[in-house]
């Protein structure tokens, strides 16, 4: 079979296309014909270096997959040959990852795909989507009502935080950083989007939240602290998700008299039991079109090192017009 892969961390153009043995399913484990891959941030990380697993050589890259079950290992009885699936959480912890053209995956890690749901959609959704209903739902226990501002909300994690707390019945305000990315965040179901690049926006905010938003999520590589904490109502929820190396400020006074609870999340932090509580749920949720990726170029999967490179640029160096995911075809 075909893969996108690497020999030795580095930059994108360390990714080479070349000739693996087929894998063969194992106990617990199906093997997936793929349909489609999606590039996520972590993904770079992890190809250049920045983040530390322990994973095979030579390594495939990527988290995300959708494909359809073409073989099952020893023992598994609740999937079956012909099923369509999706999932994340691949190429970590020592499991290879998935831009090849076929994968064996641990059937804890595989949720079912919707009939009338492309291949491209579900690999857009998926790690970007658990993420954001592991946020919102087990971590903030966000409710009816509730507030929220989003922090960045044109991004795969953004968008998707939008979407699943609209549809749960929570008001949303998103910040954005041009007319068409605002325009989406009101499509996706914010109730205001506004341009964090205009000086003194947090204002818009209060007159729509005089007495502050019960939950803050700052996708931010740099967070301001500072503003993020005024925002907030009386014992209000904060998540952050970003800024690997981000050390801000930190507004002690302010954060325990308003007795608010500030969450760090990562999806790979958790099990794959609490994932899967996200991933039927968002599975439903692409079924009933409440939660819709935007995808902005599919590819073909020997271009890898180019979408790493687009992914990279975009991410870490704040260049390009990538709004969207990357999904690539085999």
């Amino acid at each position: 079979m075909k893969a996108a892969l690497i020999h030795e961390v580095g930059p994108p153009e360390q990714i080479i296309f070349e000739d693996l043995p087929t894998p063969t399913p194992q106990r617990g484990e199906v093997l997936i014909r793929v349909g489609a891959v999606a590039v996520n941030p972590i993904d770079t990380y992890i190809r250049g270096g920045a983040v530390s697993f322990d994973f095979p050589l030579p390594y495939i890259v990527g988290c995300d997959f959708a494909g359809t079950i073409v073989a099952c290992g020893e023992g598994v009885k609740e999937f079956q040959i012909g099923e369509r699936v999706w999932g994340s959480n691949q190429g970590i912890f020592g499991r290879q990852g998935t831009f090849a053209e076929v994968i064996a995956v641990p059937i804890e890690w595989i949720y079912r795909t919707p009939d009338d749901v492309r291949d491209e959609d579900a690999a857009a959704q998926a790690l970007v989507g658990i993420t954001a209903h592991l946020g919102l739902f087990q971590r903030a226990q966000l409710q009816a009502g509730e507030t929220v501002l989003v922090n960045g909300g044109s991004g795969g994690v953004g968008a998707s935080v939008i979407q699943l707390a609209r549809a749960q019945g929570a008001r949303v305000i998103a910040t954005a950083g041009s007319e068409e990315k605002r325009t989406a965040c009101i499509e996706w179901g914010a109730e205001l989007a506004i341009d964090y690049r205009q000086e003194g926006w947090e204002k818009e905010v209060k007159e729509l939240a005089p007495q502050g938003v019960h939950l803050l999520w700052d996708t931010t590589r740099d967070p301001d602290l500072d503003r993020d904490v005024d925002l907030l109502a009386r014992g209000g929820r904060m998540i952050l998700m970003a800024g690997r190396d981000a050390r801000p400020p930190f507004p002690v006074g302010p954060f325990y008299s308003k007795s608010c609870t500030l969450l760090g999340l990562i999806m790979f932090a958790a099990s794959a039991a609490e994932q899967r509580i996200c991933g039927n749920a968002i599975s439903d949720a692409l079924a009933s079109g409440a939660l819709s990726p935007r995808i902005d170029r599919v590819l073909p999967l020997t271009e890898t090192a180019d979408a790493h490179r687009i992914q990279e640029e975009a991410t870490i160096h704040g260049r390009g017009q990538l709004f969207g995911k990357i999904v690539l075809i085999p």
